[in-house]
Order: structure tokens, then sequence, then C-alpha cells
């Protein structure tokens, strides 16, 4: 592996640790209750919150856990807001996009492999899923519909004339599918998004309506804020989270099931999480409720939870002042097994699981969703048209919030130091022409153009900008357009002019003077190695003091570090050897830790007892050949034992090669690392393969070793290493 993947790869743990996500039955009969009584809101979600918003649902479901499907009547009141006569309403139901693996969204294609390895008795349609539309009525006349490539269109009776409402009834099986999707179904828990036909946005500038199927790689979330009358029928022993307010009564003459019903007005989506083994940690303060439904599986979790909840607050608290108010009663987090991933819904946010060493002050992801609230579900936008709107702004938001906590390496360095000149994409670019960079693009790219907003202005004229840009689009749609024209309302033309060319220049970087200098970048980027190593490191309760990646970490921790070459090799060996030591001092130097270099035997005897003895040691080269290795046989040989390595046997197989790692045997807080090789020198095939095995097991993104001895082929003789339950997250796709 070259440098320049390696520091790739590393980048991605770094985002990853700074962080951060899947058969029609007969309707129902008589003898189901699907609800109970309509509810009344006790919300007050808006300044406007007394008025009926664009579309109005009624849902009554009932969830049949037996089969994973969901049956359900909605009512749906809609009101025409343009200037044109509709002649049809055109309804979202994304449920369809899980007809087939194809149209499934592929960021969940890893989970789903995992889970059909551990549960083989699953058949491949268990994976899939669908929704069925059983029928469309209007004033109790039935209507014309269709069901295609996940648009529901059904035909009016008569054309609705603007300011017009229609109240059309519609009735839908859905099929859950098994595994990792937003609608899903896995172990003891039941992720519900897009489980509905939802009213679709209508443009009137071009005169249709938006029927994108959901995006097999990215997100599809663009909808008008909604009321929403939700009854759901489940068993008795689930709880249900959902946006909104919540009361639960008795199923009518169903014993073991209940009725769990909620409102929510002026709501973007409406969501839900089912587990007969949630436990729920609710609190509430100045008259906000913040509730986690979490899995009790392991010691200390309601206590790491309530941290959580308490991070959860100081977000919302910090985005209220900047932003503008979260207009909520309450807000709710829903523990999942997806890995990976973190998805953002209304009122909602679905996080993984919760492992036993996290740092609720220190994730970012869980704050990035929390942004996710103003810019998502608060202010909408067409996130297949214009993603940075929602992701650009919820990536900026969380560094800023955790550059006013005072965490110097998450706040804005985090954005001053990256180098996102390799993308030569617009941000304002659509899904479909990010071609897999929406990360580099929408992300990365997105925060630097706000954050060099922001540094142009200044904080107090940013903030009165951002409150301003809340105003306006507080439960509408924004657009870019209606962004800018923002900041050239409160900041002035230069500030429009200057952020509409950064959105659309495909060449756009962060300007120098708002960039780490050289010095401040070899700075923050050790700091940043060193915590990532501590944080990968501990995923690992039991893990050996002799690791590889240890020695790293030590050299991080600034423990002395020195690399030892053979110093009796020649010819070859010894170019191989200077090339083997540039490429480990490219991945040290990109981690700021420096490094004694000893080459010569006079050196070594001269250091042995006292540099040496103090120092974590890599050596490079044969046994033969170095003189250190030499001086410390007996000790070595000693040691190897520990981790079960038969110094002796491997020293004398015939070209074979590989690495092990004992602790000094002159320093037992010290450890000592050996790339060694049996023959004169490598192979022209083996070196480049061999140099890239270097580079992955001092990293964190493989797993951990202890020893590995390959043939002359490359072919595995013996190794021992330690699972890292984080290497998943970098397997090539």
């Amino acid at each position: 592996m070259k440098k320049s993947t390696f520091k790739s790869v590393t980048h991605k743990a770094l985002a990853y640790s700074l962080a951060v996500t899947l058969a029609a039955s007969p309707w129902i009969g008589a003898s189901h209750v699907l609800a109970g009584p309509a509810v009344q809101s006790a919300e007050q979600p808006a300044e406007a919150a007394q008025e009926h918003a664009q579309v109005q649902y009624r849902i009554d479901a009932r969830l049949d856990e037996q089969d994973m499907h969901i049956r359900g009547k909605e009512t749906v009141t809609y009101r025409n807001m343009s200037k044109d006569t509709l002649q049809e309403i055109v309804f979202h139901t994304f449920a369809d996009a899980n007809r087939s693996k194809e149209t499934q969204t592929s960021m969940f294609v890893r989970n789903n492999e995992e889970i059909r390895k551990q549960s083989p008795e699953k058949k491949p349609e268990d994976f899939l899923g669908g929704i069925d539309i059983l029928s469309a009525a209007a004033g109790g006349q039935s209507l014309v519909f269709t069901n295609s490539n996940q648009a529901l269109t059904v035909q009016l009776e008569r054309g609705l004339e603007p300011g017009e409402t229609v109240t059309i009834d519609l009735s839908f099986d859905v099929k859950i599918p098994y595994g990792m999707q937003r609608l899903s179904y896995y172990k003891d828990i039941i992720n519900g998004a897009y489980w509905f036909p939802v009213a679709s946005v209508y443009d009137e500038e071009q005169h249709e309506w938006d029927k994108t199927p959901y995006s097999t790689n990215f997100e599809t979330d663009y909808y008008v804020s909604s009321d929403f009358e939700v009854h759901f029928n489940v068993p008795a022993s689930y709880q249900v989270l959902m946006p909104g307010t919540i009361t639960t009564q008795e199923a009518k003459d169903e014993p073991g099931r209940k009725v769990v019903s909620a409102n929510a007005d002026h709501t973007r989506e409406f969501v839900f999480f089912a587990s007969p083994n949630y436990k729920v940690e609710s609190v509430t303060r100045d008259g906000l409720t913040v509730e986690y439904y979490y899995f009790d599986n392991m010691p200390n979790k309601k206590k790491i939870v309530g941290q959580y909840i308490d991070t959860a607050f100081d977000a919302i608290s910090f985005f209220n002042e900047k932003y503008g108010k979260y207009p909520y009663p309450e807000f709710r987090i829903a523990e999942s097994y997806v890995e990976g991933v973190a998805v953002e819904f209304s009122r909602v946010i679905q996080m993984g699981q919760i492992q036993h060493n996290a740092n609720p002050q220190q994730d970012y992801v869980f704050v990035h969703e929390i942004a996710h609230q103003w810019f998502h579900a608060l202010i909408g936008n067409n996130s297949e048209k214009e993603s940075f709107l929602d992701e650009g702004f919820a990536e900026f938001s969380k560094v800023y919030f955790a550059e006013k906590q005072g965490d110097i390496l998450n706040g804005f360095q985090a954005i001053q130091i990256e180098d996102m000149s390799f993308v030569d994409k617009p941000i304002a670019s659509a899904n479909a022409e990010a071609e897999g960079e929406a990360d580099a693009i929408f992300y990365k790219k997105g925060r630097q153009a706000i954050y060099q907003l922001y540094r142009r202005v200044g904080e107090d004229p940013f903030d009165r900008f951002m409150r301003e840009y809340f105003k306006r689009y507080v439960h509408k749609n924004a657009t870019i357009d209606g962004l800018l024209q923002t900041i050239e309302d409160t900041l002035g033309k230069e500030a429009r002019t200057e952020m509409d060319k950064a959105l659309h220049d495909p060449k756009f970087a962060l300007k120098p003077e708002y960039r780490l200098s050289e010095a401040e970048e070899i700075e923050y980027w050790h700091e940043q190695f060193k915590n990532v190593y501590q944080s990968f490191m501990t995923q690992v309760p039991d893990l050996p003091a002799e690791t590889m990646s240890r020695i790293m970490d030590k050299a991080l921790q600034g423990e002395p570090l020195t690399i030892v070459l053979g110093d009796q090799a020649a010819g070859t060996a010894k170019t191989q050897q200077q090339a083997m030591l540039e490429q480990l001092q490219g991945m040290l130097g990109i981690m700021g830790i420096s490094a004694d270099v000893i080459t010569e035997r006079q050196a070594i005897k001269n250091k042995l007892e006292k540099e040496l003895a103090s120092s974590n040691i890599i050596v490079i080269g044969s046994a033969r050949s170095s003189g250190i290795i030499q001086a410390l046989k007996p000790g070595i040989i000693q040691k190897t034992k520990a981790i079960g390595f038969d110094w002796k046997s491997i020293m004398n197989l015939k070209e074979a090669s590989g690495a092990y790692i004992i602790k000094h045997p002159y320093n037992q807080n010290r450890l000592l690392l050996h790339f060694f090789w049996n023959g004169d020198a490598w192979s022209p095939d083996m070196i480049d393969r061999y140099t890239g095995q270097i580079i992955n097991v001092l990293g964190i993104s493989a797993d951990y070793y202890q020893y590995y001895v390959w043939d002359q082929a490359g072919s595995i003789i013996a190794e021992n290493k330690t699972t890292n339950p984080m290497a998943k997250f970098f397997a090539e796709e």
C-alpha cells in the first residue's frame, strides 16, 4: 500500500471515530381493532402551530408481527398551494425500494451480508419487501390509481383548483424486509421509516410532481411539513418510539395488544421504531423532554444513556441560540443494530449500538444527527438536487458546537486541516452528479464553504444571518437560491457573490488565510492520531500488550522510538531496507512522530545499554544481518515464547518472512518489533506486498497482530492476531 493510500485510509478512520449506518394478505377483518379514539395534540410546535399544514394525515395501522406486515388505512387531506389546477395527487411509496436488492439502499449491503451469514435459514426473498396499494377513494367513490417505480399516482374525479382541498382514503399492505434497511426487522427491533404513502412535492415552476425513487446510494428526503395523527395497533409488550405526543391504550376486544397513538403537527416525516426489549430513559428540562430508547445489554448502559441525553440537551440549547428555537416538546433517540450509519428523521434520530467505551461528550456523529433537526426536519430541502443544504450545514454545525465546547481538534481546525483540492465537482451538485463522492462534496467541501463565510463576516453577523435563514424557511423547503438571497439581504452582495462562487466552482478550496500553517497541521494530525489509536484500541478490552499497533500508540503518547536497520545487509537487501525505511518514515511523518534511525553496528553497541534500552524499537532486516537482534537474541527467544512464536524454527525456514512483536528484553515497558526475512533479499514480486503489510499491521484499520509469517510465495505459514471490531468499516466494498 502506497503512502497516499495509507493517508486516505487513515483519514477514513478519523472520520469514523470522530465521529460516523437497513405477499399480500386479506384486509383486516372486523375482529381487529386498528385504533382508539382520536388524541388531541397538546403541543405547540411553531408560531403557526394553530394553522393546519398543507397535508394532514390520519393513519390507522396494525403491525402483524407474526408475518411482519403492516396493514393500514390512511386519510390524507391535501391543500393545493400551487397556482395550477391539479388533476392527480402523487405519493411516494418508498417501501417499494425493497422490491429488489438492486433498488435497496446500498449503504446497508455489508450489514445484510453479515446478517445472511448469521441467519442461513433466511431466504433471499426474506430480505425483500414492498407496499401494495389496495384501494384509493375520495368521498366514498373509488379513484383510479397506479403504483409504479415508488410513485403512487391517484387520478382525481375533477381538477383541484388553487386553494382547494381534497381528502383521499388509501388502504395499503406493507411487507417489512428482514435485515438492515431503513424499513426492516432484525432480531428484536423493527425500523419503521417510509412505511406508508407520503404526499410528494409539487413543483409549480415545472408543473410536475416529484416522482424520484429512493436513492440507492444516498438519501431521498424531500417532503412538506405535515400534520400527523397516527394510531398503531401493536403487541402489548412492544415499546414504540414515534415523533409527537404519544398516548397508549388497550386494544378493544384484543387481549395482549395495545394502540399507540401519536399527534405530530408540522412534522416533515413520520417514522417509528418498535421493540419488546426497549428500555426508555426520559429527562425533561425547561419544557423539553429528551427520551433515549435503548437495549439494556451491558453494565452501566443507563449511565451512558444519561450522558448522551445531557449531550443532546447541550447541542439543542446551542442550536437554539445560534439558529432558532427547536419548536417541539420532545426529541427522541432510537438505538438500533445498524453499524457505521446514523440516520436523521423529524424529531427522531437513529443511532447504532452504544459501545462500552462510548464518550457521549465527543460523539459528534450524534451531534451531526441532532443538527439535522434544523437542517432537514425544520428547514427542508430537495436532498436529491441540493444535498449540501442539509448535510453541509449539519456538518458545519457539529464542528461549530465542538469549537464552542472548547474541543480544539474537533472544532474549526477539523475544517482548516482538510485539503479537498482533489475533488473537482461543485458543492451545488445533485446526488447523481456526485457519483459516490457525497462525503467529499456535500459534507467536507460544504462545511468549508460555510466556514469561509463565517470567517469572512465574523461570528455575530453570521449568527444573525443563520437566524434569519431559519425564520424564512422553518417548516418550508429551502433552495440554494433562497440561501444566497438570505446572505445578500443580511450580509451584503459581496458575501453572496463569494458564497455563490464557492458553491458552484468545481475547484473551490478554502482560502489559504483560513487554513492551518504547516506546523499547525503537523501538530493537529499528531494529536488526532493519538486520540484515534487510543479510541480504536480500547474497542478490545483484553488486547495483548504485545500488539504491533501498540508501538505506534506508544510513540504517539510521547515514548521514544528507534528504527534499526540490518547493519550487515548489502546490495539488493540494503536497497530494500532503505525503501522500507522511507515508507515507514512517511507514515510516521503523517502522524507527527519522530524516530531515531540507526544503521551502523558501532552505534548499536554504543547505545544498547542506555538509549536503546529506554526506547521502543522497530528492526528491519534479516536476523543474521542485524546486530541488535544478535545482541538481544537470548532475550528475544525467551520473550517470543510468551506470544507463542517459535523463534528458532521460524528463523531457520528458508525464504520465510514476516514480523513479530515482543516486550523489550531490557525494558518491560517498551516494545520491540522485528520485520524480518530469511533470504538475502525479497523477490521483486514480494517487496511491494511486504511493504504494504508493514503499514497495514501498524495501522488501526486492520486486525491487531502479534506475529505473522509468510512463505516465499506470500502464503501464510503462521499468524496470531486479535480481531479488530472496527476493521469491517474499512474493508473494500
